[in-house]
């Protein structure tokens, strides 16, 4: 019942609605064909849609068209046409207009088009309403012909949504130049989940300074959102090259109901174009154009410029000077020509002219490796041959063979194999001109169309050819490329030297920003592979119609390169002989061979030496192996086996350093941009390598995904770095809210090993001991010396690497790697290195002088012997600690019994000594008392020869005598002592058988 009413209610409210809109509409006009528009509605399972009027404002008319059945949901119209909606038909596209047919294009960029959105990652300010702090100012910003990614270190997308009726493609052009900025393109669908993607299609390769790369995606039926994602990385405080996005393609749109108008700057003129053109020099054009208007006598424009501009008067940056090529009598000159094309006017008031052209003088000698030809001509020297550029070639003299390479420091006219061009971002302007001009002795950056075009330099190399006696398997280097050059700016300009190897990709070496003082810069090529050295010079990266650093330069003197699979010849150098004998031509030496100076026969180096790499000849050429290192059988290179010894206090440690042979890691951090990106530095530390072979590798992951050969090519190929020490920045996967941590900016730390020592400096490289906490051990730090020799334009000298061991016994084998707590980036000044390993492992191997034992006593006739270690045990591994022993003992031992027997008989010889003299005072006693009594009775003493008693005197009549109150022998010297100080009288008292007296005397 309650639903059936429930019914009733909503059928009434249904029906009162319906009857007011109806009384409404009586008073609305009709619809006219500019009330409304159509538009299709949503597919359906069978794929039919309806078309459906739509009123631009809703409740102002009425009598909309009815809803009819609308074309196929994959139909679309060819390239240069629309579907009007009316007839449901494709038509072609007026003059001044274009359309893609089933796609869409983005190719004008005075702002970001509808649909599109830049989104900054990091955008709260924490409170502290500092915006620089911050992400809030940083976007994609439209510039006209393209659209620049920001310069800060913030992550910053760009975001487009399209519907597609069907499977599409999406393809755009680029200029990403800089490997400071993580560049990715993914794809999510309407649940915001990433659809699948390669490494290859999700992060960009990088591209080669001023020229545009295109990337291709393909995308599925229904709703796809694009990003354009871009991460800073500030690191050193310089800003990063911005990435930077044009001719933005969509197909897969099905159909489209409208013809897009061409961008001011093109036209197209005639129907049913599927592009605009760009409007030629000194016209201009508006939006919808079908033609371009001429600018006036007194103005001027570029290609695809939307106005004119009046043009100024003749400046000396309007113009640049230049030298002929040698003439028939060798002569050249300087010629001064305006720039192409010409905006600058001369007859005006404070216009300048053109300076007049010099006088004639003599061309430059050729090139070394090079003669002359007909007076104008420089010809290289045919094979075998050399010359220094100012002589006829000449054949090598014997036990010599010619030093192949390009040698160039005169600048008549540009080498064969090297070329010039010019390049501009936003256009097209500088494409025909040189972007270097020849100078004499030295080559300088052109003129250009604009301050911030790349002016490019361009030299190939087909390849490496090592001399003949060189083993190839064993060589180091293969080649070296030295360039001097100088930079001259009052803005942002900026030098880059670049290498592609192989023709995969581009890569830049080293860059130099603002004024810089002659100098040298050397590479060196460690494969054996065809290699294009490329300069590009910049005088800004702002993009600025009117010319203000046309006198800043870039110049560069001489460049070399040695070994050079299709050079000349300047110089020959030695060879070994296979004889002695005139004519005997050259042959290769063995790996590890030197060339004797005496005999140019391949020679053996010395052991623990091994070859410098740029010639092997004389003994010279065998360098001694650093401290606690020795050579491998090819003398290719010193290394460490991962053991060492050193002398202390006359005793001799050694180490088993194997338990450290692998890799090992250290990530520190964790760090933070100005923007809040968190990144660690990783370390990868080969602190012996295989016998010489740099098995540390720090890897690009952000350029590989973009690879997909990049397991089938050699480390020189890709961006990963293999040596002993070497570092990568690392970015998190939640950094920046990435699926996968990133690794880029990998460097090398350490290409040589130099040695192994307890002292604290190298061959220049020096363990800072202030670093860390001194050892509290009497075992001394080993410390571990390495350099790249590769300069930068921040080390000059390249960078050096220390790795100190120390003994922790408490440590595991691994032990545990820290960088100093000054500088927790593992350098102060971003050249020197220093690590600490502690480990057990760094211990001296235990000897005999490291334990001692300890007896046990003696019980039930055994007797237990312990060894122990000496504390602190500062060793490991090495001898081991003996087991306890045990021997057959005795309770009392024999020196216990010498003592006993000892002290009986001093006893039973004290005990006779004690009787025998006992009885011999008594006899004296007897014959003292028989002296007194034989005495007269007048109390006289008989004289001194008759008183005394013959030896055995009275002896008989021993037993006769009676011993009464008769003094003891302590008692007469008490006696004595007692008596007097004035008395000499001595008092006796004598006693006899018949009567007792007191004798005086």
């Amino acid at each position: 019942m309650e639903k059936r009413a429930l019914w009733t209610s909503c059928y009434f409210v249904r029906f009162v609605t319906l009857f007011l809109c109806a009384r409404a509409s009586v008073n609305l006009p009709q619809c006219k064909e500019t009330d409304y528009y159509f538009e299709y509605t949503e597919c359906d399972s069978t794929g039919s849609r309806w078309r459906v009027a739509i009123p631009h404002r809703q409740g102002s008319c009425t009598g909309l068209p009815e809803p009819v059945r609308g074309t196929d949901c994959t139909f679309s119209c060819e390239a240069g046409e629309f579907l009007e909606m009316s007839s449901q038909q494709c038509t072609s596209c007026a003059a001044g207009s274009y359309s893609l047919g089933s796609g869409v294009r983005f190719d004008q960029w005075d702002s970001i088009p509808a649909g599109f959105s830049s989104l900054a990652t990091y955008m709260d300010s924490g409170g502290s309403g500092d915006d620089s702090m911050t992400c809030n100012n940083s976007s994609w910003t439209a510039q006209g012909t393209h659209l620049e990614s920001n310069r800060d270190d913030c992550t910053v997308s760009l975001v487009y949504a399209v519907h597609l009726m069907k499977q599409g493609s999406v393809s755009f052009d680029y200029q990403y130049v800089d490997s400071n900025v993580f560049f990715e393109f993914f794809i999510q669908n309407d649940q915001c989940q990433e659809m699948d993607q390669t490494g290859s299609e999700k992060w960009i390769k990088l591209t080669t300074s001023g020229e545009w790369g295109t990337h291709t995606v393909n995308l599925k039926t229904g709703t796809n959102i694009l990003y354009w994602r871009t991460t800073g990385m500030l690191l050193g405080g310089k800003p990063v090259k911005p990435v930077l996005l044009k001719n933005i393609q969509i197909d897969g749109v099905a159909y489209t109901s409208e013809c897009f108008p061409c961008r001011p700057g093109t036209f197209s003129k005639t129907p049913g174009s599927s592009a605009c053109d760009l409007c030629p020099r000194n016209t201009y054009s508006g939006k919808g154009a079908s033609s371009c208007t001429h600018c006036s006598e007194t103005q001027y424009s570029q290609e695809g410029w939307s106005r004119c501009k009046e043009r100024p008067p003749c400046s000396e940056k309007d113009y640049f000077q230049i030298h002929t090529a040698c003439d028939g009598e060798g002569k050249t000159q300087i010629l001064y020509r305006w720039v192409e094309p010409q905006v600058c006017v001369e007859n005006v008031t404070g216009a300048v002219t053109l300076p007049p052209s010099a006088e004639k003088e003599d061309c430059p000698p050729c090139n070394p490796g090079f003669y002359m030809h007909n007076s104008s001509t420089c010809l290289p020297c045919p094979q075998g041959t050399y010359s220094d550029g100012t002589a006829e070639c000449q054949r090598c003299p014997g036990g010599t063979e010619p030093s192949l390479g390009y040698e160039y420091k005169w600048w008549n006219i540009l080498p064969r194999n090297m070329k010039t061009s010019c390049f501009n971002v936003g256009n097209s302007k500088c494409d025909e001109m040189n972007g270097w001009e020849v100078a004499g002795d030295h080559i300088r950056s052109g003129v250009g169309g604009s301050d911030n075009d790349y002016l490019i330099l361009n030299l190939r190399v087909p390849g490496f050819k090592l001399p003949t006696s060189v083993d190839d398997a064993s060589a180091t280097e293969f080649g070296r490329i030295t360039f001097i050059f100088e930079t001259n700016c009052s803005a942002d300009c900026e030098l880059y030297f670049m290498i592609d190897v192989n023709r995969k990709s581009t890569n830049v070496v080293e860059s130099w920003v603002g004024s810089k003082l002659r100098q040298a810069y050397t590479h060196i090529m460690t494969k054996n592979a065809s290699v294009s050295y490329t300069w590009a010079f910049q005088r800004t990266n702002k993009a600025i119609d009117v010319r203000h650093y046309v006198n800043d330069i870039a110049k560069i003197y001489s460049i070399t390169v040695t070994n050079a699979m299709d050079g000349s010849a300047s110089g020959c150098h030695a060879c070994a002989m296979m004889s002695q004998q005139d004519g005997s031509s050259c042959v290769p030496c063995p790996a590890g061979h030197f060339i004797n100076k005496d005999t140019n026969q391949c020679q053996e180096c010395p052991s623990n030496t091994f070859l410098s790499g740029h010639h092997i000849y004389g003994l010279e050429a065998c360098q001694p192996c650093g401290p606690g290192s020795k050579s491998n059988k090819e003398h290719s290179v010193c290394f460490n086996d991962c053991t060492f010894s050193h002398m202390d206090q006359n005793r001799t440690l050694t180490y088993d350093l194997s338990a450290l042979n692998s890799v090992g890691s250290i990530m520190n951090g964790p760090s933070f941009t100005s923007k809040g990106t968190k990144y660690y530095h990783l370390f990868n530390i080969s602190l012996c390598g295989a016998e010489g072979k740099k098995v540390a590798v720090c890897t690009d992951n952000v350029t590989d995904l973009s690879s997909k050969d990049v397991q089938n090519e050699s480390a020189d190929l890709n961006n990963l770095v293999e040596t002993f020490v070497c570092q990568s920045t690392i970015i998190p996967a939640d950094g920046r809210g990435f699926r996968t941590a990133l690794s880029s900016q990998s460097i090398s730390l350490a290409d040589t090993f130099l040695g192994a020592s307890v002292d604290n400096s190298l061959d220049g490289v020096t363990a800072s001991t202030d670093l860390f906490s001194e050892p509290s051990r009497k075992v001394p730090d080993i410390n571990f010396f390495y350099r790249s020799p590769q300069p930068t334009a921040s080390c000059l000298n390249g960078r050096s690497t220390v790795v100190t061991l120390r003994c922790s016994p408490e440590k595991s084998t691994r032990g545990e790697l820290t960088v100093p707590s000054k500088c927790p980036a593992g350098t102060c000044n971003g050249c020197e290195f220093h690590f600490l390993w502690e480990s057990s492992s760094a211990c001296p191997l235990c000897t005999e002088a490291d334990y001692h034992s300890i007896e046990g006593a003696c019980k039930g006739g055994v007797q237990d012997t312990l060894y122990v270690w000496n504390e602190p045990k500062l060793c490991t591994k090495g001898v081991p600690l003996l087991n306890k022993t045990s021997a057959h003992c005795e309770v009392v031992g024999q020196w216990v019994k010498a003592g006993i027997g000892g002290g009986a008989f001093m006893a039973a010889l004290l005990v006779s000594l004690t009787c025998y003299f006992w009885k011999k005072n008594k006899r004296l006693e007897y014959k003292y008392s028989r002296l007194v009594m034989s005495a007269n009775k007048d109390c006289e003493l008989p004289a001194a020869d008759s008183c005394a008693l013959a030896e055995g005197e009275g002896e008989e009549n021993d037993d006769d005598v009676v011993y009464s109150n008769t003094p003891s022998l302590l008692g007469k010297l008490k006696a004595i002592a007692s008596k007097a100080d004035g008395d000499n009288s001595e008092s006796v008292q004598l006693k006899s058988s018949q009567s007792e007296r007191w004798v005086w005397g």
